[in-house]
């Protein structure tokens, strides 16, 4: 990719960025549509776990470590756990609803199905961001 130009490299970069909205707007769609499609709104409980999820990374991760690689420090090694409890509880949440009879499986399966779509979108992101500074516009 080093031999397209600058402008090439900064458009293909906006459609990556495009992309990944569109997958995030996808899963918040899914999100209301589970709720709303079979009227009732107990599926939105896994939106808490979803603002959760970033807050030990946002608190105790500093910009210096990187959270995928190996640390003896027990503040990144209590990150890495608090973030795996809200990501298993986002799944949880809903197959607890369903196995309580709150929900059916329709919304079960509409909000896993967004759960699916944000960690694609994230996955995206985080390959997208690897190595893409390297173009400038200017």
């Amino acid at each position: 990719m080093a031999d397209l130009p600058v402008y090439m490299r900064a458009c293909l970069h906006t459609g990556k960025l495009a992309a990944l909205a569109i997958l995030v707007s996808g899963g918040i769609v899914l999100q209301i549509l589970a709720c709303a499609l079979y009227n009732n709104w107990w599926p939105m409980l896994t939106v808490i776990m979803y603002v959760l999820l970033p807050m030990p990374l946002l608190f105790f991760v500093g910009s210096d470590s990187s959270i995928f690689s190996e640390s003896e420090n027990g503040w990144v090694n209590a990150t890495k756990f608090l973030t795996g409890a809200s990501a298993i509880g986002s799944i949880a949440i809903p197959a607890i609803l369903k196995h309580a009879g709150v929900i059916g499986f329709g919304a079960l399966a509409m909000v896993l199905s967004s759960f699916f779509v944000f960690v694609l979108a994230i996955m995206c992101y985080i390959r997208t961001s690897d190595g893409d500074d390297s173009y400038s516009i200017i």
